[in-house]
């Protein structure tokens, strides 16, 4: 072996530390914006959940009749003010076991209703948390556009910190299960991200890939315009979504959709119609398009059918029928979001996600604790990134507190804006210890309180908005026991450390 290739390997020493070295920088860039958006995200997995938490009252069905349907659209049509641009009707189903029908008016305004079994108005569905929570996750309550952009970009930069976290640390496989634990804080959290980062982290490619891919659609749709379309992005759009029929602005009754149920009916006997959108329902253009679920183990599952206003069927695609591309495109969604298999699912990626969320807030903690270790402490931002990490819990379940007494997204956005803010100013005054300590203390609290008022706010009807109450409570008390638990052991360890200084100075004195 020559001088020059002595020791020489895959990866370098070079190479790890300049992968070190960018794997810090990014996570360093994005870590507050994926920290948001990962806890976020986490929390978003049981969207459904919450809306039936909000809307507890709501009638229980598990289908919907063609008759009802049309009745709940022309009741929801009746109560419009001014002219309808289109009407999107959710069917039940086993996540949302009641129908939700939303107004576009074309003032740019939506009103959604809730609809009994047979078709009637029960109420304006209440959607202001699961709304607000979805909607910071997906484009930060940003334009859509924008807002998308950011959110797709940070999935970028958290895939690229995956895949720089393994190449900067060749043994990270070899020790899956190597913990150091109760030693130096900056070892100890290393540990702990490494191998959370290890176990998860088909889950955290995942997540991160179909985030990406999620958040830049638009980008990448504008790219294929320009490269296949000259520029033309509505012919990309055509591959994916139903043709539009004819613009005829001539004014027409309302469409009339129970022949197009029963036609589905023949078509589809073993489907389950997830929801149908009515375009101009009172022009003589109008027409509807259904999604339906063929009922296969596909993730990318939904059949669509297009009616013109005739009820003729002039567009039809079956799932089994789609190119790679569009399975691709129906399923970044459901695994996405663990919209899929059920329970379990969405427990399992409520978990992982917690780990995902960890890493992005351990980056930061490892990166402080080695600029103490290293003697270049930085207290001002040990302070700031306490106050956001324990900042955030604190104003997203002010938010949901908030959702118990407006439906309106506006209000909730507003309150975890200024505890957001309140959270960062109190980094000023206070030192990280009492930051953390403070923001498991408040979030604990106010998770139980919630859990225990909202029942007498929205009431009892449905189970699983009791589960949903009882899943909080308890995070609360294991937030509040493990903050019971870290204080005591802090406790003990400074009565420990005075010990040992008192035997010191009895030594010193002997």
């Amino acid at each position: 072996m020559t001088k020059g290739t002595k020791g020489a390997g895959f990866p370098s020493a070079d190479l790890v530390r300049a992968v070190l070295k960018g794997h810090s920088g990014l996570g360093l860039a994005f870590a507050a914006l994926l920290y948001l958006i990962c806890l976020t995200g986490t929390i978003a997995v049981f969207a459904n959940e919450f809306q039936r938490w909000e809307n507890p009252a709501a009638e229980h069905m598990e289908t919907m009749s063609g008759e009802a349907a049309q009745a709940a659209y022309r009741a929801a049509l009746a109560r419009a003010e001014g002219p309808v641009e289109h009407v999107l009707i959710i069917m039940p189903s086993e996540d949302r076991p009641w129908p939700t029908i939303r107004v576009d008016a074309k003032d740019g305004s939506q009103t959604s209703w809730v609809a009994d079994s047979a078709g009637r108005i029960t109420g304006k569905v209440r959607d202001g948390w699961t709304q607000f929570l979805t909607r910071l996750h997906i484009n930060l309550h940003l334009p859509r556009s924008w807002g998308g952009f950011i959110v797709g970009l940070s999935g970028v930069a958290l895939l690229s910190s995956l895949v720089s976290g393994v190449l900067a640390h060749p043994r990270i496989f070899r020790d899956a299960f190597h913990l150091r634990l109760g030693g130096s804080r900056r070892l100890q959290e290393a540990d702990i991200h490494n191998r959370i980062g290890v176990w998860g982290l088909p889950f955290h490619l995942i997540v991160s890939l179909t985030g990406a891919l999620l958040g830049l659609s638009t980008i990448i749709i504008g790219a294929l315009g320009m490269a296949v379309f000259q520029g033309d992005t509505a012919k990309v759009y055509a591959i994916f979504t139903p043709p539009h029929p004819a613009e005829d602005a001539r004014p027409a009754p309302p469409l009339d959709l129970r022949p197009m149920f029963a036609q589905l009916a023949a078509r589809a006997p073993r489907g389950r119609i997830s929801y149908l959108a009515v375009e101009h329902p009172a022009e003589m253009g109008g027409a509807a398009m259904f999604e339906v679920d063929d009922g296969s183990s596909r993730l990318a599952n939904a059949d669509s059918y297009a009616f013109d206003r005739q009820g003729r069927l002039y567009h039809e695609q079956k799932a089994a029928e789609n190119n790679v591309g569009q399975q691709i495109l129906g399923s970044l969604g459901p695994l996405h979001f663990g919209w899929f298999g059920g329970g379990t699912i969405k427990i399992a990626y409520a978990l992982l996600g917690l780990g995902l969320t960890y890493l992005a807030a351990g980056g930061v903690t490892i990166w402080l604790a080695r600029r103490r270790d290293k003697g270049r402490p930085a207290p001002g931002w040990e302070r700031v990134w306490t106050a956001l990490v324990w900042g955030q819990p604190v104003a997203l379940t002010g938010a949901a507190f908030t959702a118990l007494f407006t439906s309106s997204v506006t209000p909730l956005i507003w309150v975890w804006a200024a505890i957001s803010i309140g959270a960062l100013a109190a980094a000023a005054l206070f030192p990280s210890a009492t930051l953390s300590q403070t923001g498991r203390a408040i979030t604990g609290t106010l998770l139980i309180v919630l859990a225990t008022v909202h029942p007498a706010f929205l009431g009892t009807g449905d189970s699983m908005a009791l589960i949903v109450d009882g899943a909080l409570a308890l995070i609360g008390f294991i937030l509040l026991a493990i903050l019971v638990l870290r204080i005591s052991v802090l406790k003990k360890m400074s009565r420990l450390n005075a010990d040992e200084s008192d035997r010191g100075g009895l030594m010193v004195r002997v």
